[in-house]
């Protein structure tokens, strides 16, 4: 399954920093994940069938892939379907520097509600924090974060933590460091500037 997300998106190798603040040295270009919605909507039929059992009133996807497949398992699933916008201060410097907030006029429909939170692929879950941290703020019940991929370790401890269910079709292994444990950094690779 990992392989079947991955064969759609374009990967390389070198020396990036992500939207949380992590480095890391694989980059996979998933804006070219919904390329073509027929090949990445069999996976979102599963996910959305993984998530069936939650009892979900609202799909929340962080734009902007995120969003794509949030709407594909919200339709599967016969629920409304809501999204998150991504506000970036570049002043921060912190580890998951970034803010994912629903429109105003979205906001009202959330309240109370039993949520889903559905992401393409979660690595240290920069857009999905930013999302679940909105999303209580407003008074939604997020019951499940669903992916169609986890990669490495550094996520489930937060869904834990917040006694969240987590579903995702696959886990992969996939390393992050934090800058100052970064052995990229200490070999004086060049960084690329990127986001997760």
């Amino acid at each position: 399954m990992a392989g079947d997300v991955l064969k759609l998106v374009g990967a390389r190798r070198g020396h990036f920093a992500l939207e949380s603040g992590h480095h890391a040295d694989l980059w996979f270009d998933l804006e070219s994940l919904c390329l073509r919605p027929a090949r990445i909507r069999p996976l979102a039929v599963q996910l959305a069938a993984r998530l069936a059992q939650y009892k979900i009133e609202i799909v929340c996807g962080p734009l902007v892939e995120g969003a794509y497949i949030s709407l594909m398992v919200a339709e599967n699933l016969d629920v409304e379907f809501v999204y998150a916008e991504r506000f970036a201060d570049p002043r921060r410097s912190t580890l998951f520097p970034v803010e994912y907030r629903l429109p105003a006029s979205l906001r009202p429909l959330v309240r109370g509600k039993r949520v889903a939170i559905v992401n393409d692929v979660i690595s240290a879950g920069s857009a999905v924090r930013g999302t679940f941290e909105n999303l209580r703020t407003l008074d939604a019940q997020v019951v499940v974060i669903g992916a169609l991929l986890v990669l490495g370790d550094a996520f489930p401890p937060f869904a834990a933590q917040h006694v969240i269910a987590l579903e995702a079709l696959q886990q992969s292994r996939y390393e992050l460091w934090t800058p100052e444990n970064c052995p990229l950094c200490a070999a004086g690779v060049p960084l690329e500037r990127r986001s997760d």
